[in-house]
């Protein structure tokens, strides 16, 4: 990007670092056809039955002197004509309707594709964007990190390697065993990132439209909205194409299939839908409980190889022809597994960063055991915690984890609750609550 294209970039209303994405000042600069431009006006339209140039630029989120310039262009082609009626509650706006030939072009249109409203963004514009808002652009500091998991008690050398593999934006693989942190930690480093990114509604490519905006990953800003009898307009101070939004999380478990990372098409909409990582663009993308999948871990990285490496994907249409998107995420892999028995060499290699998360020492645990039961509002008592210490945990070689104090005392809680007495903890209460946290070991006669 050359300077002087950043210099015309306006800067993120919001407070975001980011360089945000000019509005549009005509129908050349969307970058789309005029055709498709067009007929999704038609479509919008007889969709939804609009017919004041405002409603319609909220609506297919171009300014209005764009949209004014769309219907016009319509107009022209006898797709479109004035009502002759004035709005008076709308500052005086002409109102516009769909012509008989605009009815049938709109019904044409619709059934090669339902998708109608939001202007999409040219892929290669998409593009430029996501450069813009690289997640490899971020630079996070011990001191972000660490706010950001402040209710978590780690080792003291785990930020030494956590801090670089994020600030890299490379992939990160966490192993150890279960019940340590690792889905918490990945939850930490979402939260330290902080800033804002524009999301595009949709995408174009090659005359077909992708959705990416889904409220249930993105978490968007909050938007202006513009009186249409003001003469302050704010709302244009971006494209309004796109959505300013949160920096993306996606958290995938045992139910991730390869399925989910390729494009979903709708038969009936004709339309298509972005994969999962395409949706975390910017942010990041969990695969939690790796190995639990239906899919093989090592079939899962294998899909993952151009893209971890290239920082590019690879698509599909329905025809069969493959494009390539911008792949800007931070790929977190947590497992309970070691990586040695899931992944062959080279899988390994490809992950940059591999960080195992181990269950806390004596000294940790009971940190751990002590800040839950003051949140929990459990009143400690030293002859309970050396009863747990010294004749429940040699019971199992030692083995502290990170779940334990949580479990032992939401136990505690349910047994004086159920029992009618104040919140206490005892040897003998501490013994039914440790009943609870394993499954004896013996044969079931059925």
């Amino acid at each position: 990007m050359n300077m002087q294209t950043a210099s015309a970039l306006p800067s993120s209303p919001q407070g975001s670092g980011v360089l945000a994405p000019p509005p549009p000042r005509s129908l050349a600069e969307t970058g789309l056809s005029m055709v498709m431009m067009r007929d999704i006006l038609l479509k919008t339209m007889f969709r939804m039955n609009l017919d004041l140039v405002s409603d319609l630029a909220r609506v297919i989120c171009l300014p209005v002197p764009v949209v004014q310039e769309l219907i016009d262009l319509a107009r022209g082609q006898r797709l479109v004509e004035a009502t002759g009626t004035l709005h008076a509650n709308s500052g005086g706006e002409m109102g516009y309707q769909l012509a008989d030939a605009g009815k049938a072009r709109a019904l044409d249109a619709l059934s090669q594709s339902e998708y109608y409203g939001a202007m999409p963004i040219p892929l290669e514009k998409y593009r430029e964007q996501i450069q813009r808002q690289s997640i490899r652009n971020i630079q996070l500091t011990r001191e972000d990190l660490t706010r950001s998991m402040g209710h978590l008690i780690l080792p003291p050398t785990l930020l030494d390697h956590l801090g670089p593999a994020v600030t890299s934006g490379r992939s990160i693989l966490m192993y150890g065993p279960p019940g340590n942190g690792k889905s918490s930690i990945s939850n930490g480093i979402r939260d330290a990132l902080g800033d804002k990114i524009y999301v595009p509604r949709a995408i174009e490519y090659s005359g077909q439209v992708i959705t990416v905006y889904d409220p249930i990953v993105h978490s968007a800003a909050e938007s202006n909205v513009d009186d249409p009898k003001s003469l302050r307009r704010t709302s244009n101070r971006f494209d309004n194409r796109y959505v300013l939004c949160q920096r993306p999380s996606v958290i995938t478990g045992g139910e991730l299939t390869l399925s989910m990372l390729d494009l979903t098409y709708n038969p009936t909409a004709r339309t298509y839908q972005a994969p999962l990582q395409m949706k975390s663009t910017g942010g990041i993308f969990i695969v939690d409980d790796l190995g639990r999948q239906s899919e093989p871990p090592q079939a899962l990285i294998n899909r993952w190889i151009v893209p971890l490496e290239e920082s590019r994907d690879i698509l599909s249409l329905q025809s069969g022809e493959k494009f390539t998107v911008p792949f800007d995420t931070l790929v977190i892999f947590s497992t309970n597994f070691h990586p040695n028995k899931i992944f062959d060499k080279a899988a390994l290699r490809r992950i940059f960063f591999k960080i195992k998360i181990d269950g806390p020492d004596q000294e940790g645990f009971l940190k751990i055991f002590a800040m839950v039961a003051r949140k929990k509002k459990m009143p400690l008592d030293e002859a309970t915690l050396i009863h747990l210490i010294h004749k429940k945990y040699p019971t199992i070689d030692n083995t502290y984890a990170n779940y334990q104090p949580v479990f032992l005392i939401d136990q505690m809680i349910a047994i004086c609750e159920f029992e009618g007495i104040p919140y206490q903890m005892t040897p003998e209460l501490l013994d039914r609550a440790w009943d609870n946290m394993f499954v004896r070991e013996e044969d079931i006669v059925h």
